[in-house]
């Protein structure tokens, strides 16, 4: 795998370069959450540690809110700016096709004045669905959603779609460097996409630091409050947080829950209620606690009295919730980052989720790990957690040592993407002199 080990990356390093960034899912975080989130975090670490010669030209989406100045206020030494047309909204599936092309040009001449600047060199970074066809600039491209490949019957179900998605896979094939979050998703990569595995770069995510030290936060306490007055939050509960769709097991999730509900506690602590209740956090969307997909689901498996549904919160809020949590849930069907998983386990959460994607690395001795759609091994990996037994005090213990202990940090992740930079302006040149 072409995944360098800690000592070898801190080793190594990263030069300033130029960096056109398609920022798009910024401006729209709810279409793309966790591009969004990744590109926030990472653009932030990058103004918080700048280097000579580096400089961002953003891509951004015409007539929607413009990111650019808050950037610059924050650091980020922003040369440039380019604004395109809102294909996806207007043209839908058809968009990511639109997108390949207008994106090519919009990387025309964006490295022009680089090298007088002192950066070595311009290359084009893209985290979200869409890329340029034959870009004329080096390519290095962040895969953090493999569900079009891996779930196709419902994000590739049109000819539209299919088409984007070949183009997609084409031009991560010819990228420069490809980077991944896991050594499973690197896997998943060659095989699904044929990316040759000397492009592959698997650089980890890391935890929000306000899940670190959300325990620690005074203000934590006050908010657990609000929070569970504004959704009618029980003393315990399970956290589950992200979209309701395709991605995640809500179907395994809601049949296990029905069968809890059904059945009595076997060795539960004293006073420890019954059922189960589960907090969908972010599954309802941006503002609307009764979303009807989620809440028709709920119904139809008649869990709707054990489940809480929350908007999108922010990471403060977030936070808090998981922090008070007797543990994260985490049932998927394509996961290629595990970022809900690693900011639960930040807070000290033991988490239960499938054996998908990115997720077992993750979670490691720190949670149980089910296979998907086993609503039966599920509903026994909650009860576990839920009754507080023996296994459950073992987990929990193993979380709060891991939340303890030393972190990675989005700054490891900036400084590993920068090695990327490097390693796709130089693809032949030995690591020692990248």
């Amino acid at each position: 795998m072409a995944r360098r080990g800690a000592s070898a990356r801190r080793a190594a390093r990263p030069v300033g370069v130029r960096v056109v960034v398609d920022a798009r899912p910024l401006q729209e975080p709810q279409r793309g959450p966790i591009t969004a989130y990744y590109l926030e975090r990472l653009l932030e670490a990058f103004a918080t540690h700048p280097l000579a010669g580096e400089s961002f030209v953003l891509l951004l989406r015409a007539l929607s809110h413009d990111p650019t100045r808050s950037m610059e206020e924050a650091g980020l030494a922003v040369s440039g700016r380019r604004l395109l047309p809102p294909t996806s909204r207007v043209f839908r599936s058809a968009g990511l096709t639109l997108d390949s092309f207008l994106l090519r040009g919009a990387g025309l001449g964006a490295g022009s004045g680089a090298l007088a600047s002192g950066a070595a060199g311009t290359v084009y970074h893209s985290a979200g669905g869409a890329m340029p066809l034959a870009s004329v600039l080096p390519m290095v491209a962040s895969v953090l959603d493999l569900a079009p490949w891996e779930l196709p019957e419902r994000y590739a179900a049109t000819g539209a779609a299919r088409l984007g998605h070949r183009l997609r896979a084409r031009a991560l094939r010819k990228s420069a460097s490809v980077i991944v979050a896991s050594d499973a998703t690197a896997r998943t990569v060659r095989r699904l996409l044929h990316v040759p595995e000397e492009r592959i770069s698997v650089v980890p995510l890391a935890a929000d630091p306000r899940f670190r030290h959300a325990t620690e936060d005074g203000s934590a306490t006050t908010r657990m409050a609000a929070l569970g007055s504004r959704f009618d939050l029980p003393s315990r509960y399970l956290v589950f947080v992200g979209r309701y769709d395709a991605r995640k097991d809500f179907a395994t999730l809601f049949e296990a829950l029905a069968a809890l509900r059904d059945q009595a506690p076997k060795s539960a602590e004293e006073g420890v209620a019954w059922p189960p209740v589960v907090v969908l956090a972010g599954a309802s969307g941006d503002d609307n606690a009764d979303s009807p997909a989620v809440a028709r689901a709920a119904r139809r498996f008649g869990v709707e009295d054990v489940v809480r549904l929350t908007p999108r919160l922010d990471s403060a809020d977030l936070a808090a919730l998981q922090s008070g949590a007797v543990a994260h849930v985490q049932p998927a069907l394509s996961d290629g980052t595990g970022i809900a998983a690693i900011d639960a386990l930040a807070a000290g959460i033991p988490v239960i989720c499938t054996r998908v994607g990115a997720l077992p690395e993750v979670v490691g001795a720190a949670g149980i790990i089910v296979e998907p759609r086993e609503p039966g091994r599920l509903a026994s990996a909650i009860r576990a957690m839920w009754e507080g037994g023996a296994v459950a005090r073992q987990i929990s213990r193993r979380a709060r040592l891991r939340a303890e202990g030393a972190q990675r940090t989005w700054d490891d992740v900036a400084h590993e993407t920068r090695l990327a930079y490097v390693s796709a302006l130089h693809p032949h040149a030995p690591e020692s002199e990248r």
